[in-house]
This record gives C-alpha cells, sequence and structure tokens, in this order.
C-alpha cells in the first residue's frame, strides 16, 4: 500500500505552473536580448562573448533551480524566491552594463516586475521592485565610489535623476498591478470560498434526513460563512407560516397567517428572487416584524421546490442601515437556499412516508411496529437515566357488540374517537399507538405507577364522554418494578388489563406482582 497521502493546494495558481510560466520569461527574455544585440546600439556595445557567457550561465542556473525543484517538491516554494532574487542580479547586472538611455533591459525589468506580481503574488511583486530599485542604487554609488572598477562608456554622462526616474517607473508599474492583481486575487479567493462553503453545505445536507437538521445546517453555513447576526427559516403552507429554525432571535412568534400578496414574503414567493429590505411593514409583513424586532438590512430569499415555494430564508446583515448588501453575497445565498430547499422538501417527503410506514390506517395513531420501538427507546434512555416508564394497555369493552348492533362503520367510528382522545389526554412526549383490534397502548416515560394510574382515571373518564356510549378497560405495568425487559413489561400490562376485565370493566388495574432482583451467580 502507498504512503502518499493526496496534497492539498491552497494557492490559486499551482506552484508548478508559476515556475514554468517564470522559466518561459527567462527564455523569451534571454532571446529578447540576443535579438536586442543584433539590432540596437546600446545593446550591441556589449562583448558577445561576454553578454552569450553570462546569459549561459543565468539559463543554466534557472535550469539548475528547476531540477531542484523537482527533486525537492514541496519545499520548493523558497526555492522560487531564490530564482527571483537571481533575475534581479542578471537585469541588474544587464542594466548596469548598458547604461542609460532606451534599452530593452529597462522594459525587461518591468516585465520582470509584472510578471511576478501576477504569477507569485502583488507582496512579492512590490518586493521584487525593491529588489531592483536597490541593485540599481547600489551599482550606481559603487560606480560613483569606484568599487566596481572603471566606468562603462555606455553609462558616462549617466545622471542620478534619471535613476530616481527609472525607479519611480518600476514603482509605479509595480504599485498599478499589484493593486489590481490583489483585486483579482481577493475575488477569486472569495469565489473559491463560496464554492467550498456550498460544497460543505452540500455534503452535510446528503448525511441529512430530518426537516429541522437541514433548516439548522442551512442557517449554520450562512451565519459561519456571511456572518450573519440574525437569522431563520420561515415554512410556508396552506396553513401558514411557521418558524421551523432561527439563529440569534427570541422568538415571541413562531406562526402566522398566509402571506398577503403585497406583503415581503408574498412579493418573493410571488417573484421567485430575493428581496432586500430595511425594515418589515408593520402591518403587511406583521410575522416578519414580530419576529425580527427592531431589524435592518434584510434579505429575503425564497426557497423552491417541485415549483413552488415552500419556504424563506430570512437573514440580517450587519451593515449601516440603507447600505445594500454585496451581490456576490446575494447571488451565493441564494445558492445555499436552493440547495437546502431540496435537502428540505426531501426530509419533508421522507418524514411522511415514515409516518405512513408507521402509522394506523384507520386511527392515524402510530402503529405496533412504531410503538415497539418507542418502547424500546425508552427503556434504553431509561437505564441511562434511572427513571421509570410506565406502559398501559387499553381495550375497548364489548366491541364485538358495537359492531354487531350498529355495524363496522360505528365501530371504526368510535376506533377514531377513542384514539383522538387518547392524544388529547396523555403528556407530551408520552406515545400513543393502535395495537391492534380495539386495543391501544400508552408509552408514558419518566413517571411513576400513580402517575400513570392517574392519567388511566383522566383517559377512562375522557373515552366514557364519546357521542356512542363506550367504556374501556386499562391494565398498567411500570419498568423496571413489574418487568425485566419490553416483552416481560407488555406481558404484565395485558394481564393487568384481563384482570381489569374479570373485575367487571371500565376501570385500570396496576399489575401485582412486583419483580423481584435477580440473583448473580458467584
Amino acid at each position: 500500500m502507498s504512503d502518499a497521502t493526496p496534497q492539498q493546494h491552497h494557492d490559486l495558481i499551482p506552484l508548478a505552473d508559476r515556475i514554468r510560466y517564470m522559466q518561459t520569461f527567462r527564455f523569451a527574455a534571454a532571446l529578447a536580448l540576443l535579438a536586442s544585440w543584433l539590432t540596437l546600439p546600446s545593446v550591441h556595445a556589449i562583448e558577445p562573448g561576454l553578454l552569450g557567457g553570462v546569459t549561459g550561465a543565468y539559463l543554466l542556473v534557472s535550469l539548475a533551480g528547476e531540477g531542484a525543484w523537482r527533486a525537492l517538491g514541496r519545499r520548493s516554494l523558497p526555492l522560487f524566491g531564490a530564482m527571483l532574487i537571481v533575475d534581479g542580479f542578471y537585469l541588474g547586472w544587464l542594466a548596469y552594463v548598458v547604461g542609460s538611455g532606451p534599452s530593452p533591459v529597462r522594459a525587461l525589468i518591468v516585465l520582470h516586475v509584472i510578471a511576478v506580481a501576477l504569477l507569485a503574488s502583488f507582496r512579492t511583486g512590490l518586493k521584487i521592485a525593491m529588489w531592483h530599485s536597490l541593485l540599481a542604487i547600489i551599482a550606481f554609488h559603487a560606480q560613483e565610489a569606484g568599487v566596481l572598477g572603471g566606468r562603462p562608456v555606455a553609462i558616462e554622462g549617466v545622471e542620478f535623476r534619471l535613476l530616481v526616474m527609472d525607479i519611480l517607473v518600476v514603482w509605479a508599474v509595480a504599485i498599478a498591478t499589484s493593486t489590481y492583481a490583489a483585486v483579482n486575487e481577493r475575488e477569486l479567493r472569495r469565489r473559491r470560498y463560496d464554492l467550498e462553503a456550498l460544497a460543505r453545505l452540500a455534503f452535510r445536507l446528503e448525511t441529512t434526513t430530518e426537516p429541522l437538521a437541514v433548516a439548522d445546517g442551512l442557517l449554520e453555513a450562512v451565519v459561519d460563512d456571511f456572518g450573519f447576526e440574525r437569522a431563520a427559516v420561515i415554512v410556508a403552507n396552506s396553513d401558514g407560516l411557521s418558524l421551523l429554525a432561527y439563529h440569534g432571535l427570541d422568538p415571541t412568534v413562531v406562526v402566522g397567517d398566509i402571506p398577503d400578496p403585497a406583503s415581503t414574503l408574498g412579493r418573493a414567493a410571488t417573484s421567485s428572487v430575493s428581496l432586500r429590505i430595511t425594515r418589515p411593514h408593520p402591518e403587511r409583513d406583521e410575522f416578519l416584524a414580530e419576529l425580527f424586532p427592531r431589524s435592518r438590512n434584510l434579505l429575503i430569499a425564497p426557497m423552491h421546490a417541485d415549483g413552488h415555494t415552500i419556504s424563506f430564508l430570512v437573514v440580517e446583515h450587519g451593515m449601516r442601515r440603507g447600505s445594500r448588501i454585496e451581490r456576490r453575497v446575494v447571488a451565493t445565498v441564494e445558492r445555499f437556499a436552493s440547495q437546502a430547499a431540496l435537502a428540505l422538501n426531501n426530509a419533508w417527503l421522507l418524514e411522511q412516508v415514515r409516518r405512513l410506514a408507521g402509522s394506523d390506517a384507520l386511527t392515524g395513531l402510530p402503529n405496533r411496529r412504531h410503538f415497539e420501538e418507542s418502547l424500546e427507546r425508552e427503556l434504553a434512555r431509561s437505564v441511562r437515566t434511572d427513571q421509570p416508564v410506565n406502559l398501559l394497555m387499553l381495550d375497548i369493552d364489548h366491541f364485538k357488540q358495537i359492531n354487531d348492533t350498529h355495524g363496522h362503520q360505528t365501530g371504526d367510528a368510535v376506533l377514531r374517537a377513542v384514539g383522538r382522545r387518547l392524544s388529547e389526554t396523555v403528556r407530551v412526549g408520552d406515545v400513543v399507538a393502535r395495537y391492534g383490534g380495539e386495543e391501544f397502548t400508552i408509552v408514558m416515560p419518566n413517571a411513576d405507577t400513580e402517575d400513570a394510574v392517574a392519567l388511566a382515571d383522566r383517559i377512562l373518564r375522557a373515552v366514557e364522554q364519546i357521542d356512542i356510549p363506550v367504556t374501556a378497560s386499562i391494565g398498567i405495568a411500570t419498568y423496571i418494578r413489574h418487568a425485566p425487559d419490553g416483552s416481560s413489561l407488555i406481558e404484565a400490562a395485558d394481564q393487568a388489563l384481563y384482570e381489569s376485565k374479570r373485575s367487571g370493566r371500565n376501570r385500570a388495574t396496576v399489575c401485582a406482582d412486583e419483580r423481584r432482583p435477580a440473583v448473580l451467580a458467584s
């Protein structure tokens, strides 16, 4: 197995391409100098042997640097900078021996600064401009001091002001090129960052199947990537508006009416385009105004699926009032919203399929399979929290007589009515299910047996209030007081239910057998 690991590049231009382009520049500069030697007097004054020898040595050093780069791999970034310094020495030498006046060497220095600013970075371009300036000043003063020996004929009469003008030209070009390069580089980095953020969101949504998790993932992505102060995902359907997820809000409202077509949400849904507003209208946008009090600079992005608006992503940015959010940010937020809309719609469809698969067709309550999964989940939680779990089993009394006397349609109506009464009577968090036939179950976690008895009493009174005269019998068992596991708990509750039947019906009975603690063998 190979030990190689994929290398992650964070630069916009790979280092290999930069080195290759700079090599091309060096060879093109050498060819240009050779051509200039044949045509321009200022270059022709250089001895051909000297020009050819220095240029050949320069190209050999360049090729050696490329070979060292291939050998060093990722450690070659300092080598890239070292070769730029060599470029400066070569071009500085050429400028020295050619002297003042028009020459292709000055153009090559300017092109070198431009190439470095574009290929390396705008900071490196400024550093190279500084390097060329220092070499020119050092050469000028060294020549004036006689350190470099006799003065070449080509540079007689050089004035310091001409040198300053050359340096100013180099710096002007360096600053202009670096400025535009910085702007372009920043924009490219922003776009790459937006694409990476979108890819991160897509990866997260691929593993998310819950609507709330999808909405939370969307808000986390837009808040982290753009620094929005407040954000919310608002669901829109035939029942009106509802708040699905939020960030930075203290909501006083979680539901609202169907938005008016003239409202901001209504216009966003109709036009299918994002809207930017400073403050919601207190009457037309009552839901938004209450959800985002004292808001400023809101962006409303409609989220579409299956040809219609299913929700809205609403964010608030912290710019001063009246300022406008960047168009780039708006476009990226729209992409985020579009990506999340598909995931949210799929999560809802999956949730509906799960609900249908785990629901009783007649009563709409969870079916036996869902009950068994819920009971197993609550028993596992009970082991961790050491809290009891109660199981209530209910059977409608004399249900066969109801079918025989009033018909099966009436019997179905009784089952639906009992299911509604149970759902209305139990606590939030209790699980009501149709166990089969005329039997129902209630899983009641985090409650003592006495609480289960009180709930059973409320259920019996609620069942008696159904239009068709009917009563029910209930059996109660508590984990682990009456049973050590799920199947034993169901059996214990069932035995208690039959005890209620034998005792006259229309009553609740608690399992009589206390579970004895198991004796472990030593």
